[in-house]
């Protein structure tokens, strides 16, 4: 392990290997959606196009079931916690531009 010779430098293996895990649950309604096959298709085009630009995992983890109505799960891992809101600063400034549906609320925690 390293040895520090100045006592006022405390360091803990926290500080060399700090990990950051941000998980956001965003809500969003489709109105233009008339089936679960539209709906798909929007959603399929969405998160693509997050994964891509984001480099962030995201899923549909609810209200898989209804036309209009779908809530996505997004995550993402990383050693800085200022990245993690702003990578996700980013991302809902994204999804509220796309004028295929509308964000109704959105839940972020960092762990």
């Amino acid at each position: 392990m390293w040895e520090f010779y100045n006592y006022e430098l405390r360091f803990t293996i926290y500080d060399f290997f700090a990990m950051f895990v941000g998980v956001c649950q965003v809500e969003i309604f489709l109105p233009e959606s008339d089936s679960l096959k539209a709906k798909r298709f929007v959603l399929s085009s969405v998160k693509t196009k997050i994964q891509n630009k984001f480099n962030v995992s995201i899923a549909e983890v609810d209200q898989n079931d209804l036309w209009q109505r779908s809530t996505l799960g997004l995550a993402l891992v990383t050693n800085e916690r200022r990245f993690v809101d702003q990578a996700f600063t980013k991302i809902l400034r994204f999804l509220e531009a796309d004028g295929r549906f509308e964000v109704l609320d959105h839940r972020l925690e960092i762990y």
